[in-house]
This record gives C-alpha cells, sequence and structure tokens, in this order.
C-alpha cells in the first residue's frame, strides 16, 4: 500500500517473498496473503490519486519549470492521462518506477476517478494477485525463472519508456496542438 502512495520501497519482492513462505512453511493461507496485497495495491494507488489531486498539479505547476515541466508539457501530460489515462495505470502496475508514482501523477493530471478505479483495480489485482499465486504455486522455480524474467521485463520497461519519451519529444509540438484544441473544445462546452 505504501508503495502505491508514492514511497519507493520493494512491495514485489515482498509479495513474493510472503508467497514462498506460504509455500515452503504453510504457515500462512495464500489466499488471505494474495487478498491482502490486492487490496494494499488498489489503497494505496487510491490514496495516492488524492493525494495526487489534491497536491500534485499545484507541486508540478510551481516546481516543474526546474525539471523541465513547462505549463505546455503540463498540458500534454494531462491530455494524454485523459485519451489513455486507463492503459498508463494499468501497465504502469508492472514497471516498478513508474508504479511508485503513477496514481500520484493520475491525480495531478484529474484523471476521471471512476475510470483510475476500474483500470487501478484491475492491475492491482492481476499483479498482486498474479505475483503471489504464481509464487506460490510455481514455488522455487520462481526465483530460478524470476531473474531472466526480470531481467527481460527491464530491458523491455526501459525501451519502453525510452520509446515513450523519444516518441513524445519527436511529437512535442503536435501533441501541444492537440492538447490545446481539446482544452479549448472542454472550455467551449462548459460554457
Amino acid at each position: 500500500m505504501l508503495e502505491s502512495m508514492g514511497l519507493p520501497l520493494p512491495a514485489e519482492s515482498l509479495i513474493i517473498t510472503a508467497a514462498l513462505y506460504c509455500a515452503t512453511t504453510h504457515k500462512l493461507d495464500i489466499y488471505w496473503v494474495a487478498g491482502a496485497a490486492v487490496i494494499g495495491a488498489i489503497m494505496g494507488d487510491n490514496f495516492g490519486f488524492l493525494i495526487g489531486k489534491a497536491l500534485g498539479f499545484r507541486m508540478l505547476r510551481r516546481y516543474g519549470g526546474k525539471v523541465g515541466l513547462t505549463p505546455e508539457r503540463l498540458l500534454v501530460g494531462r491530455y494524454i492521462f485523459r485519451r489513455h489515462g486507463g492503459v498508463v495505470v494499468f501497465f504502469g502496475r508492472f514497471i516498478a518506477v513508474l508504479r511508485v508514482f503513477v496514481a500520484l501523477l493520475a491525480g495531478a493530471n484529474h484523471m476521471p476517478w471512476h475510470t483510475f478505479l476500474f483500470y487501478n483495480a484491475l492491475g492491482g489485482i492481476l499483479w498482486a494477485g498474479g505475483y503471489s499465486l504464481c509464487t506460490y504455486y510455481l514455488g522455487h522455480e520462481v526465483l530460478q525463472l524470476s531473474g531472466p524474467i526480470a531481467y527481460g521485463a527491464a530491458a523491455l520497461a526501459v525501451a519502453g519508456i525510452a520509446g515513450g519519451f523519444f516518441f513524445l519529444k519527436k511529437n512535442e509540438h503536435r501533441l501541444i496542438a492537440e492538447a490545446q484544441e481539446a482544452a479549448e473544445k472542454d472550455a467551449s462546452l462548459k460554457h
């Protein structure tokens, strides 16, 4: 729960360790462990979303320029979360660095809560439940598989993040124009 709220903690390792403990000692019921992991992941992301919604955008607007987040880039971030926020929230669950920040960013970019909740819950169930139950049923084989799979997943995540960064950089002006057009359209619909 704390990792999903935005604190960089090793939740994935904790879930795997708890599931292995269940598998080797049978002193804990794996379904309780999986349930606690799923509930913690979903609840933590919801708290992170609320924190991001309450404080995030103001802080990004105020201090974002120091890390290259211009008002135009913030507008693009909001636009991307409106158009593809569900996908970002769902797949962000499976990328360690993004998992820590995705809920805060979704809240800061004012993603609709009901959309966030659906994709967050789906990602939390598959991530936390999947890790715990797969680890339990595969047992020690997971330790042998997790190294190569983790390296492969990390390489894919780095490639995806780098590809996304280059795409955004190459298409920044077009995305800014689309985001401004969408913002103007939203403003005219409200009036």
